[in-house]
């Protein structure tokens, strides 16, 4: 065998698999990942948007008053969530520079945070449904305050969830500043999850 064809031969045992794909963006590929999937959360609840202010503006037999009486959306306990929630992006963000900095403590102890803070939320959102004074069958105004606070719910405990592989994962030294994209893509859906819960407390319980 001559010297070019065993070169060639052996480039081809150095190759394994399809070679690297070309990244034409400046944004990392699981990053850009995250936010097109996080777009598509958003015209989800545009959608659910869309049904609350037909049942709310649009449709004629609407009520002026909302919600009708005698109901009543308990503002308070749900301002009071929502400082909760808020709060949890910044614990959020703390574990995440923290880990960036190597400072392990300091992440580990953000995560625990933002989770049982995340878990609060839930919880109390649960608390509220049972408190309520009404049920999904009690009209129109109902059935809209279920859909978009309950998709919003279902969203934390999905975030709870990924919250809750990155704890484990970080108690058992998965992480470190060279790699922390798996505590990075988490947060950047609490993030979405914090700022979609804004959108939906100013529309449902203040507006």
């Amino acid at each position: 065998m001559s010297a070019h064809a065993e070169s060639l031969h052996a480039g081809h045992d150095e190759h394994h698999g399809p070679p690297a794909a070309n990244q034409s963006s400046r944004v990392d590929a699981r990053t850009l990942g995250m936010l097109l999937f996080i777009g598509s959360e958003i015209m989800l609840f545009g959608s659910f948007f869309a049904a609350y202010f037909f049942v709310r503006v649009a449709n004629p037999d609407a009520p002026s008053v909302w919600p009708p009486p005698p109901y009543e959306f308990p503002v308070f306990v749900a301002g009071v969530n929502t400082c909760i929630l808020v709060t949890s992006s910044f614990t959020m963000h703390w574990a995440l520079q923290s880990i960036k900095r190597g400072e392990r403590k300091a992440f580990l102890g953000g995560m625990v945070l933002t989770f049982l803070m995340g878990l609060a939320f839930l919880c109390t959102q649960g608390i509220e449904y049972l408190n309520v004074g009404f049920n999904t069958g009690s009209g129109a105004f109902a059935s809209v305050f279920f859909g978009l606070t309950g998709l919003h719910g279902a969203h934390v405990a999905v975030g709870l969830s990924l919250l809750l592989m990155v704890i484990i994962r970080g108690f058992r030294g998965h992480y470190s500043p060279e790699h922390h994209h798996g505590v990075e893509l988490p947060g950047i859906y609490w993030h979405f999850v914090d700022v979609m819960w804004i959108v939906v407390y100013t529309t449902v319980y203040l507006l």
